[in-house]
């Protein structure tokens, strides 16, 4: 499935992975106030409510990228598996945080802290870059500027950024599998993958900017 190079508003596609988000994020409300988790919630009832509001938080943004941000073609096997992607956050992390009774502290509020970065890295990387793209002197030059200075894959990293937070929240072990999943998913597929398709559209510029950035990771990797 080719993502990037082919620009296209590609709305039906976008409509349907809505339609999907919302129904998830229903099932999400369904298992966490309601008789969906009758059996196994705990009174964690802040927590369920910290959980819920990164959903719906994570919605508008995705909203915000598809229907501004994003200009590339969206094929219609994406439309699906991307809203079931965003199901092992919605429901994933629904369900790690049920069985837990723990009072909310320091360790939450980072969290909360860790989500607020990872949201606001993603969004305004990828909206300076838009900025700076529509300037006609910047045409088929790659941007180096801005978050991208420090990071090739800021974006990425701002993703992994609240992923990690939602985990954090739940204050369940076995919800560590899925930022451990989207950090392997980055570095062995999205990424070389990206790269590959940027070494062939800028070049040397391209080459110039890998050997002074860091990948993914600011100031580590």
């Amino acid at each position: 499935m080719e993502l990037y190079g082919q620009k296209n508003r590609s709305i039906p596609q976008k409509v349907i992975i809505h339609i999907l988000e919302i129904l998830f994020l229903l099932l999400s409300y369904w298992i966490l106030f309601l008789k969906g988790g009758i059996h196994n919630a705990a009174n964690g009832t802040g927590r369920r409510l910290i959980i819920f509001l990164f959903n719906i938080i994570i919605f508008f943004r995705l909203a915000f990228m598809m229907f501004y941000l994003l200009k590339r073609k969206i094929p219609w096997e994406e439309s699906i598996s991307v809203p079931f992607a965003f199901a092992l956050y919605y429901i994933g992390f629904t369900l790690f945080v049920l069985p837990v009774n723990r009072p909310i502290n320091w360790i939450d509020y980072f969290a909360i802290w860790i989500f607020v970065e990872g949201c606001f890295l993603n969004t305004a990387s990828e909206l300076l870059r838009d900025i700076w793209k529509k300037k006609s002197d910047n045409k088929g030059r790659i941007y180096t500027l801005g978050f991208f200075k420090y990071s090739m894959h800021i974006n990425y990293f701002g993703d992994l950024l609240w992923v990690i937070a939602y985990a954090l929240i739940t204050r369940n072990w076995y919800s560590a599998a899925i930022p451990v999943f989207l950090f392997c998913f980055f570095v062995f597929f999205n990424i070389p993958k990206l790269d590959k398709y940027l070494k062939q559209k800028y070049g040397k510029d391209f080459d110039n900017y890998a050997r002074q950035t860091k990948k993914f990771i600011p100031f580590i990797y």
